[in-house]
């Protein structure tokens, strides 16, 4: 597994994984694009054999006190190896450096594997928004993580499965 700073090179990459992941609601390549140049942000693509299978990003500026996970998508065959583990822990650490104390983030409420990774990983829900993601009226599940908490670890038996 190889992890780096995702660059405006690998915006063909992510959006190809992008619309697979996403397919009724993906962003589009110019917010995308956006999102890869912000300063305010830490993008990092998973590369597999000299190909990009997956990527991540955290809005996290300097010194505030919160953080967000905009996005973590892999492809699909790439999934229950422990790479999402990997790439949102490498996100929560980038937050952390930036000053961070608590992340939040919404995950789909049809989408028990990713929310399953964000309890295993100390997140805890506090609300949810109904009819969130459109056009599927898929409610999102609102989670926080206290950085400052610490977390019980994890066995490489546990992450194999996530």
């Amino acid at each position: 597994m190889t992890l780096r700073d995702a660059t405006v090179d690998d915006l063909d990459a992510i959006m190809a994984i992008e619309n697979r992941s996403f397919p009724t609601d993906a962003w589009s390549a110019e917010t995308m694009a956006a999102e890869l140049a912000s300063p305010h942000g830490r993008y990092l693509v998973d590369e597999h054999d000299g190909a990009v299978i997956g990527y991540g990003g955290v809005r996290a500026l300097h010194g505030s006190a919160d953080a967000d996970i905009q996005t973590i998508a892999l492809l699909a065959e790439h999934r229950g190896q422990g790479r999402g583990r990997v790439l949102l822990r490498a996100l929560l650490a980038a937050a952390a450096a930036r000053g961070a104390r608590e992340v939040f983030l919404e995950v789909r409420a049809d989408n028990p594997s990713a929310e399953g990774l964000y309890l295993a990983e100390g997140f805890e829900e506090i609300a949810r928004r109904p009819h969130y993601y459109q056009p599927d009226d898929v409610d999102a599940i609102v989670m926080r993580l206290d950085l400052r908490r610490p977390t019980v670890p994890v066995t490489a038996t546990e992450e194999a499965k996530a």
